[in-house]
């Protein structure tokens, strides 16, 4: 009878234990759930409102998780990652940039996607009374300034350097060039008319309704406008991080990219 009542207590001892390492387990995979991360993304100045947009609808879904954006340029993002600034995703609006990360070995490689594309625009402000019909009519002498981002750290400004280019008239252009810090500040520039007109990305003159679009860039004279984005080496939450940008490869993402202009380019 002992000896029964003795086996009964450690069975019983051993299920307690076996309980409570469950337990003890579960409240972790729960507070794990819960454990708050903040994300930092440096994106491309172009990608601001969608990101915003974008950013109200992720916090609900992942309320543990927060989104801190830094945008800008996107040559001047790859220096301040080079340099070892903290990031976990980088969107660049041109593949140079990212390019450049990967042969620093600074990406995720399994990571890297191309998000979205888009179109290069030549735009003026509401007011404008110019007689502009192309890109070729830059060279007017009835246009004085144009505002171009700067093409050493600026996409945009890249890309319009490489239609002038085609076109055989970027020397007469450059002769009227104000060059803005992104594309942000060129669309600024021209819709308060600091600037007869401006180049930059369909998806930011469709956000002002200060700036009308002449037309589209040839599509020949210019490379096509991509937007790779990867999960940085150094990210510190890099779980979570490739989770985000699976977010941004959803269809709820695509939904509002394509409200901004942009073409959704994930498989």
């Amino acid at each position: 009878m002992r000896y029964t009542k003795k086996i009964i207590i450690s069975i019983l001892t051993t299920i307690f234990i076996i309980s409570a390492t469950g337990c003890s387990q579960k409240a972790k995979d729960v507070s794990a759930d819960n454990k708050q991360i903040t994300l930092t993304i440096s994106a491309a100045a172009s990608l601001k409102d969608s990101m915003e947009e974008i950013k109200t609808l992720y916090t609900k879904d992942k309320p543990n998780v927060k989104l801190t954006y830094n945008f800008g340029a996107s040559g001047t993002l790859e220096q301040q990652i080079e340099q070892g600034a903290e990031a976990d995703i980088f969107i660049s609006a041109a593949p140079k940039q990212m390019d450049s990360l990967k042969d620093k070995s600074l990406i995720q490689d399994d990571s890297r996607i191309n998000l979205l594309g888009n179109k290069v625009v030549l735009i003026v402000p509401n007011e404008s009374s110019l007689s502009l019909t192309s890109f070729n009519d830059i060279a007017n002498d009835s246009v004085k300034k144009i505002a171009l981002g700067e093409a050493k750290s600026v996409p945009a400004g890249q890309y319009a350097e490489q239609v002038f280019t085609k076109l055989n008239i970027l020397d007469k252009v450059k002769n009227k060039a104000v060059y803005g810090k992104d594309v942000k500040e060129v669309l600024t520039w021209t819709e308060s008319a600091n600037a007869d007109a401006g180049v930059v990305y369909a998806t930011d003159a469709k956000t002002s309704s200060k700036v009308k679009i002449i037309c589209e860039a040839p599509s020949d004279s210019y490379s096509s406008v991509l937007y790779p984005a990867a999960v940085l080496k150094g990210s510190k939450n890099a779980d979570a991080a490739n989770e985000f940008l699976r977010y941004l490869s959803s269809d709820k993402s695509k939904v509002v990219f394509e409200k901004y202009g942009f073409t959704f380019m994930p498989k």
